[in-house]
């Protein structure tokens, strides 16, 4: 099961599309989904989760609490909609192009992939590109 959870002045569009893209990315990974909650936040409360369990001063995107066992993932995902759009006007995609990627990479993390040395973020972005692909093909 996948929840969405607004801790700010945001909504996604397309929670039933979204979660049956994002189920699929899993399937095809060997993957399932037990309980993953999306939660949206402002920079401020993003920055106080990562002070306070990450030891990190710093703003980011996502942070990602993994409870998952084996292929049987479970977890808290949070999302920075203020960074998002940050990232989107630095990026010079769309807002809803990089909070897919967002929403995408959290999951992947539980799927396994890591992005911590440069090997493992050029594969981690392959597979975002990869499951984007199928958003855009469903």
């Amino acid at each position: 099961m996948i929840s969405y959870n607004y801790e700010t002045e945001f909504n996604l569009d397309n929670e039933t599309l979204l979660t049956n893209w994002i189920n699929k990315v899993v399937e095809s990974h060997n993957c399932t989904i037990q309980e993953v909650n999306y939660i949206f936040v402002d920079d401020e409360y993003q920055h106080k989760l990562n002070v306070e369990f990450l030891n990190h001063d710093t703003l980011t995107d996502i942070i990602s609490f993994d409870y998952s066992v084996g292929n049987n993932l479970q977890g808290d995902i949070y999302i920075s909609v203020e960074r998002v759009a940050d990232n989107a006007k630095d990026f010079k995609v769309s807002f809803t192009e990089e909070m897919h990627r967002v929403l995408i990479h959290g999951i992947l993390h539980y799927c396994g992939f890591k992005d911590k040395s440069d090997e493992e973020a050029k594969l981690m972005r392959s597979m975002e590109n990869e499951a984007l692909s199928l958003w855009l093909n469903k």
